[in-house]
């Protein structure tokens, strides 16, 4: 047993929750203090240590017109901000509710909607609750978790758009207060989301206990939803926000820089405010409800594997909440990270910015794993039982420690590896952006190799993540992998989150006239903020291809596939539309972004040649309607990418069955991994080539500027192409490859029961004579099917009253017939066959007649999870034997001949 007890750890989860929501609190109380009214700004005695003379000596502007600006365009940004997320929220609504409904009736109606409760699969001689339930509480999980999200969001581009003008007004002081200032904004929102999550996800689990009690099986398949709710949520935000934020982007970017010969931020472009607002509904609300989306996958996919362990069987809760209690160590060690951000040490030049971000990274790593060993050791038996699809896995709590130290490293290389790549510091960036020499389209080849290059150590650091927690631990040990890439979420989204809000501290210092000064101290912020921002990509990238094969592992034990056979027709087809789907989507947000782009570029071109005095600055130019069309063609375009995602898995599995749809979701994570990492990379490399040439921060860098010359121009050019690349298409890939696997998981039971209805309907599954055991074709008409109880080791009743020799097959996973007689084993009794070879458990129903040469039988149970004995009956008096079909799972049937 664990030392941990129980009680200790129903303390602990929620404090731990409550401590980061406390602290994210004090966070935004500190960034408060920063006024943005112009009396308490221009008092010399104010909180903020400065007065008028500072101003005055820095800017040559009133003080009182510098705050008012700042006030006014940051009201302007989060009303933007604002209004697009309630749009999108509106067009989310409708979607959560239809697919709610989905999940209900589709769960519902595996054992046909009824209300009795079915042997456990685990639990021997003990009854779990009955499908319909599972069903009722997926849903309600499926709906807590989208809530979750869309809340996560919402509050996170709120912070972000409250700190943006407060981060400009600290600049004014010196860029380690502004750093402090964006990072405390950016650590209110990880601590919170980090928090929240884990407190909710931790009280759903409760309150679900009440009716389950014992069935921790059907307790956690139910929580599954949580995840799916997240995630899916996420793919709205990630398309819908990166869609916007890149159209105001390119559009104000080509127009702007390349063609009026303009700085970036300038008040006289019309597409300006819909940048910065884009920046807060693309890369903090989407990518807030994405990492939440990881979040919950990867906690909902350990403690599925986990339920059906040992500490599942034993009931050992403590051992059970192990993801959740490495996750709420995790929030402590990023409260103790972050103040060596922002208290223990000072930011004094503008080269310590990037350094002491890394630092964060180290650290915080450092800690956790130490925090890891203890959590391992005190929560954890010394030795438990991991059951893998079928096999039993002796794993100690060392071995486990491991497995989540490895993922955690993992995640640190990949963001290391994702920097050296990134940032202008490093060859890479500056080569490409020496290519710029000779014009755009030399950039763009430099900049594609860089990121196919930049995929290779990744995906090595990724395999040998996946290789060794796997053979520690099985599935279990890549999900505590993926949580343990995850488990300092809360410092990666404030690294994220500050990013972004740099950004916009430095368009707000360019729209209210502020010195070149402030805007270099800004701009040399949201440098540093891009090349953390890339790193974080490449924690939520790798984060989800593990969490996407923990999930994948989940689904293929829970629909009874026993084996992912690539020779097998069905899932070859499979795996090659898998690859293809994440090629589609990027098709489809690329041509999205690009349709957008150009209707901004018209309008902003229409404005500058329509309205007098634009480019003198006497006119003023119309925001809002450059808004307007962003917030309009990310809501139209976000829906056939997010249709895509979610309808697969639906069609797929109902159409094509479990093995088709495993396929499927192997090939799209293979793929979709390599894709999004060289999206993420190639973008995030010829966006800080433009950086490097616009700082002109060496003499290399002198030599290709200044901005507007030819040079500048084609990295400008190569930037806007790299935009949608690495803040719509790679970003929302990972999304794409985790939702799959999780509404495959969530949905397992309807298609293991009701799947595949085209291989059904042309008779596919039919054997050859001769094959398999003597299994023959039976050709003649099949009408009537009785279904009935087997006990274990029950040989069935033949003729006469006589009991005829029983034979044991491992056909995984559906079906064996010998004779007259077919046995197919249900989920809920697979434990049972493994203890007991030719043990058999099945519901009792009775069928209309059934056409020929297509044995549809109803499923009653759940899905198997071979491999598994299965008696049938020798002999019996029919012709030439009964053919193999795909039934279904979880029935024993005894069919009659016409």
């Amino acid at each position: 047993m664990a030392i941990l007890s129980a009680l200790a750890t129903e303390v602990l989860i929620p404090v731990a929750g409550i401590i980061g929501i406390a602290f994210a609190v004090v966070q935004w109380v500190l960034v408060s203090k920063v006024k943005l009214s112009p009396a308490a700004a221009a008092s010399g005695g104010s909180k903020n240590g400065y007065g008028d003379y500072l101003i005055e000596e820095e800017e040559g502007l009133n003080d009182h017109n510098v705050v008012v600006k700042c006030a006014e365009i940051q009201n302007a940004i989060s009303e933007g901000a604002t209004s697009f997320l309630f749009t999108e929220y509106q067009y989310v609504g409708i979607f959560m509710s239809i697919f709610a409904v989905v999940i209900f009736l589709f769960l519902g109606s595996v054992e046909g909607f009824s209300t009795k409760s079915q042997p456990c699969t685990y639990s021997v001689g003990k009854y779990c609750k009955p499908a319909l339930f599972t069903a009722l509480f997926s849903t309600a999980s499926f709906l807590l978790g989208a809530i979750t999200s869309l809340v996560s969001g919402f509050l996170g581009m709120k912070i972000a758009t409250y700190a943006n003008a407060r981060t400009t007004l600290e600049a004014r002081k010196g860029v380690g207060k502004a750093f402090i200032t964006a990072f405390r904004s950016g650590a209110v929102m990880g601590f919170l989301l980090a928090s929240s999550g884990l407190v909710v996800l931790y009280i759903t689990i409760n309150v679900f206990k009440l009716y389950y009690g014992d069935d921790w099986e059907g307790l956690f398949e139910s929580i599954t939803g949580y995840g799916l709710g997240g995630s899916s949520m996420a793919l709205f935000g990630r398309v819908g926000g990166g869609i916007y934020t890149k159209a105001a982007d390119v559009g104000a970017d080509l127009v702007g820089k390349v063609e009026r010969n303009i700085p970036e931020d300038d008040p006289r472009n019309p597409a300006v405010i819909a940048d910065n607002v884009g920046d807060n509904v693309g890369d903090i609300a989407g990518m807030g409800s994405d990492l939440f989306g990881s979040y919950a996958e990867s906690s909902c996919a350990a403690l599925v594997v986990a339920s059906i362990s040992s500490f599942g069987i034993n009931h050992d809760f403590t051992g059970m909440c192990y993801p959740l209690l490495v996750s709420s160590v995790g929030i402590i060690v990023c409260l103790i990270t972050t103040l060596f951000a922002t208290d223990f040490f000072e930011i004094k030049a503008v080269k310590e910015i990037e350094p002491a971000l890394k630092n964060q990274l180290i650290i915080s790593t450092a800690l956790m794993t130490v925090g890891i060993a203890i959590i391992s050791w005190l929560a954890l038996p010394a030795k438990f039982t991991i059951y893998n699809f079928g096999a039993q896995k002796e794993v100690t709590n060392w071995g486990l420690f491991f497995c989540v130290a490895i993922g955690l490293w993992a995640g640190l290389i990949i963001g290391f590896v994702t920097e050296y790549y990134t940032s202008n510091a490093y060859s890479p960036v500056q080569d490409v952006a020496d290519s710029c020499r000779t014009g755009a389209a030399t950039n763009v080849i430099f900049g594609l190799a860089l990121g196919y290059k930049s995929v290779i150590i990744p995906i090595f650091a990724i395999a040998v993540s996946i290789y060794v927690s796997f053979s520690i631990a099985a599935m279990y040990g890549i999900a505590v992998a993926a949580l343990g890439m995850l488990s300092t979420i809360a410092t990666g989204l404030a690294i994220d989150a500050y990013g972004p809000i740099s950004d916009n501290a430095g368009g707000i210092a360019e729209m209210a006239g502020m010195s070149h000064r402030i805007r270099e101290r800004t701009d040399a912020l949201d440098a540093a903020g891009n090349t953390t921002a890339a790193i974080g990509k490449g924690f939520a990238i790798g984060s989800a291809a593990l969490v996407s094969l923990a999930l994948f592992g989940a689904f293929v034990s829970r629909a009874g596939v026993k084996v992912v056979d690539v020779l097998s027709p069905k899932v070859f087809i499979g795996l090659i539309v898998g690859a293809m789907l994440p090629y589609w989507f990027s098709a489809m947000t690329m041509k999205s972004v690009g349709s957008a782009a150009l209707k901004m570029v018209e309008e902003v071109r229409r404005q500058f040649n329509t309205i007098p005095g634009l480019m003198e600055g006497t006119g003023k130019p119309d925001y809002a309607t450059c808004v307007k069309i962003s917030t309009d063609a990310s809501i139209k375009e976000m829906i056939p990418p997010g249709a895509l995602v979610m309808l697969t898995p639906l069609i797929v599995g109902t159409l094509f069955g479990v093995e088709t749809l495993s396929g499927v979701l192997a090939g799209a994570l293979v793929s979709g991994v390599q894709i999004a990492i060289s999206a993420s990379n190639t973008g995030g490399a010829w966006d800080n080539a433009k950086k490097y040439i616009e700082a002109g921060a060496s003499e290399h860098a002198r030599s290709l500027g200044p901005k507007g010359s030819d040079c500048h121009k084609a990295a400008v050019i190569g930037d806007t192409i790299g935009d949608p690349l690495k803040d719509t298409s790679g970003p929302s890939l990972n999304i794409l490859i985790k939702l799959m696997a999780v509404e495959s998981l969530v949905f397992a039971p309807f298609f293991a029961t009701h799947g595949g209805l085209i291989f059904k309907y042309l008779g596919i599954e039919v054997w050859n004579p001769g094959e398999h055991d003597g299994v023959g074709r039976h050709n003649d008409g099949l009408r009537r099917v009785h279904l009935h109880r087997l006990q274990p080791g029950d040989a069935p009743v033949g003729a006469g009253g006589q009991r005829p020799a029983v034979q044991h097959h491992h056909l995984a996973p559906q079906v064996a017939a010998i004779g007259r007689q077919v046995v197919l084993v249900s989920r809920r009794a697979a434990g049972r066959c493994r203890r007991e070879p030719g043990g058999v458990g099945v519901a009792v129903a009775e069928l209309p007649a059934v056409p020929p040469r297509a044995v549809l039988v109803r499923h009653l149970g759940r899905a198997v999870a071979p491999p598994c004995a299965v008696a049938v009956r020798a002999g019996g008096g029919g012709a030439g034997g009964l053919g193999h079909r795909h039934l279904g799972l979880g029935v024993a049937a005894e069919v009659d001949q016409q």
